[in-house]
């Protein structure tokens, strides 16, 4: 991956997390009936911060592969924190348990996987210094 792809993918992550904050904010109003399969508000930022999560794990493990990729490192920390933060808020948001729509198990499968990512780019970040 070239420098400018690494640096255009950090800023559609950091475009793509500033729009979640405000959208995440509607997940609060759901309907009583939800279906198991429906694509509710909640569940698809839930969705968003899961694959930003997968993306910064992906980045940070290919970073950590490759000792001298740093701009890899910090876009994986970047897309980690993106995905945490997101699903964070759609967990904070939720009103209900899993199965109601809100999307609360989703967010906490992204706060998990943007740990994971930040990790690894703090791995990766680290290995590139020595």
């Amino acid at each position: 991956m070239s420098g400018r792809h690494l640096l255009a993918t950090a800023a559609s992550l950091l475009a793509v997390f500033a729009l979640a904050a405000p959208a995440a904010a509607d997940v609060s109003i759901q309907s009583a009936t939800v279906s198991a399969y429906s694509l509710t508000a909640g569940r698809l930022w839930s969705l968003v911060a899961a694959l930003l999560g997968l993306a910064g794990v992906v980045i940070g493990g290919l970073a950590l592969a490759r000792s001298a990729s740093r701009r890899g490192a910090i876009v994986a920390l970047v897309a980690g924190l993106a995905g945490a933060a997101t699903g964070g808020l759609v967990v904070a948001a939720a009103n209900g348990g899993p199965g109601t729509g809100y999307g609360i198990v989703g967010g906490f499968v992204a706060l998990v996987v943007g740990l994971v990512a930040m990790i690894l780019g703090a791995l990766a970040l680290a290995r590139s210094r020595r």
